[in-house]
């Protein structure tokens, strides 16, 4: 799924466009035991209720696509009786009213998913009547051909609420707060099917995780049976392996910063399109070669993508690229410059010694105070010079 894509299912989540038809939950506390069980129609909820619901689940579907949203691909066994796959096909088509089903799946998640504390795992169906597309991508609401089905889970943590004093307005009086059991934004989830060209696809997932370095391994495993893809660090810390070993003694400052600006040259290139740019071996060889970097060089690259890679799946070009900054440290100094300005800084030898030089203008301030940057002597010489004639 592409960033348009999740939008267009995140707008689902309002009480005007709702597509929502059944809400299941089941509340487990630290012991891993289950304490109680909701499954309702959604529309029938309190409008209250259903406003702090659409939060959740929009926050299910929110954050950056390849470091907290990550789509996953079934293996083709997971589609075959008793796999992953099919269960959640079987749960999906239930439409969350079958509690044989549910249990099933409630326990599932308990077994699987390491979590120390109390939590609620929360399920909804729901079917979006896909409107059709004009060629000027304008909507057609009257021109629907699919109405993708789906289900979404939401595993959120429930914890107490602060202690503190509150007012009462009743007593006029303050006291001690009430502390109560509060229902937090989802630690994981997942969209299935995912909805991918706008239509359903029942081989792919997508998947949510709040903490990006951390995917859950057991939970995807037991529940999801997906291939787990590399985390957006690993996949960092791998290109940075492969650039070291195919450059070897020749890791210069100029080379890197040379890769540095294609990367980026080819995120800017793209940044409007909805779909993430990936690189896959052949697109990293390309991307080295047109940095400069020489074709023996090359043959480095090739060893150390095998023996780097453990997975042939792409990686996402804002995952292995700095977008926010250029960065050169040395153990006392860092500098970091626009990421599209790394022409600023530069190596040079000066007074024998090697140099980072950079570039400035007259706007420099020093801690905040805005800061005058003498012009050499000659210069200055040759100004009141003018002057003076």
């Amino acid at each position: 799924m592409n960033k348009k894509e999740i939008s267009e299912i995140k707008k689902q989540f309002t009480p005007s466009h709702c597509a929502i038809t059944r809400i299941c939950g089941c509340y487990v506390d630290g012991e891993k035991e289950k304490k109680t069980q909701i499954q309702e129609r959604f529309l029938t909820l309190p409008e209250e209720e259903m406003f702090k619901y659409f939060d959740i689940f929009r926050k299910t579907l929110s954050g950056t696509l390849g470091k907290n949203l990550v789509n996953m691909e079934f293996p083709a066994e997971s589609e075959d009786y008793g796999g992953t796959q099919a269960f959640l096909m079987s749960l999906k088509e239930s439409q969350l009213s079958d509690p044989n089903l549910l249990n099933e799946f409630y326990d599932k998640v308990i077994t699987s998913y390491d979590y120390g504390e109390n939590y609620l795992i929360l399920l909804i169906h729901s079917a979006y009547d896909v409107p059709g597309k004009s060629t000027d991508g304008l909507e057609m609401e009257d021109a629907s051909d699919e109405v993708y089905e789906h289900i979404l889970c939401a595993i959120c943590p429930v914890k107490l609420s602060k202690p503190g004093l509150s007012y009462q307005a009743e007593l006029n009086e303050f006291h001690d707060r009430i502390r109560d059991w509060i229902v937090e934004m989802p630690e994981i989830g997942f969209l299935f099917p995912a909805f991918n060209d706008r239509s359903t696809d029942i081989h792919n997932i997508l998947y949510y995780t709040k903490d990006a370095e951390d995917l859950r391994s057991g939970f995807v495993d037991e529940v999801l049976g997906c291939v787990l893809p590399m985390t957006a660090k690993n996949q960092k810390e791998i290109f940075h392996t492969l650039i070291e070993d195919t450059l070897g003694t020749d890791c210069s400052f100029d080379a890197v910063k040379n890769i540095h600006d294609s990367l980026y040259d080819i995120i800017e290139e793209k940044k409007e399109e909805p779909d993430p740019v990936l690189f896959d071996k052949t697109d990293i060889k390309n991307l080295l070669a047109n940095s400069g970097v020489e074709t023996e060089k090359l043959e480095n690259f090739e060893k150390s993508y095998e023996e780097t890679t453990v997975s042939p799946a792409p990686m996402m070009a804002s995952n292995i690229a700095n977008t926010r900054k250029f960065e050169v440290k040395t153990p006392d100094v860092t500098i970091q410059v626009n990421p599209g300005r790394s022409d600023l800084v530069e190596t040079k030898i000066i007074d024998g010694r090697p140099c980072l030089v950079i570039a400035i203008n007259d706007a420099v301030e020093v801690n905040g105070i805005p800061v005058r940057i003498p012009l050499p002597e000659t210069e200055a010489s040759d100004d009141n010079e003018k002057e003076d004639f």
